[in-house]
């Protein structure tokens, strides 16, 4: 008796990359975690342009917290900010913000998630928070001016950051 083995069947083609491998959220569902996802974070450039109008006489509305260590603080800070040191929060929260104004918290940059701790402790205590999306590196990218021991500083903005000629990116 002989007995014959079929070749193994293809692979089905698929049509999908990975990309749509897991299909979008439906269009009510995208405008919830969206909309969500605002009350959450704000940008570096937000951020700026309430500062900037502050030094005009109009509140932002917002205390901006700098979560790093000291030693990261006095290497380059926003003018204006609080500093209050993630680790600090507990302890000195109460002495240095009040729970009926925002804070807008922000740690190095987008590769530390430093300051979602400090808004997760911060919402823990009662505070309304957010998070500065891009923190310090994004300021600095971005062209706005920050404080040193030395004085005060600017960086030319980074053209993939920022836009040259425009105040802001239009978004």
């Amino acid at each position: 008796m002989t007995t014959h083995l079929a070749a193994p069947a293809a692979p089905a083609p698929t049509s999908v990359n990975a990309v749509l491998r897991v299909p979008p959220a439906t269009p009510e569902q995208a405008a919830a975690y969206f909309t969500a996802s605002l009350a959450f974070h704000t940008d570096v450039s937000d951020v700026a342009a309430a500062l900037q109008a502050a030094e005009s006489g109009t509140e932002p509305g917002f205390v901006l917290v700098d979560t790093r260590s000291t030693d990261a603080w006095d290497q380059g800070h926003i003018p204006g900010a609080v500093h209050l040191p993630t680790a600090q929060i507990p302890q000195l929260a109460g002495a240095f913000l009040d729970r009926d104004v925002p804070v807008v918290v922000h740690c190095w940059g987008p590769g530390c998630n430093g300051a979602t701790r400090a808004a997760a402790q911060l919402a823990g205590l009662g505070y309304q928070v957010k998070e500065m999306l891009g923190g310090m590196e994004y300021w600095i990218r971005e062209g706005f001016g920050y404080e040193t021991a030395d004085g005060t500083a600017r960086r030319d903005p980074d053209p993939l950051t920022a836009p040259l000629a425009a105040d802001d990116c239009g978004c």
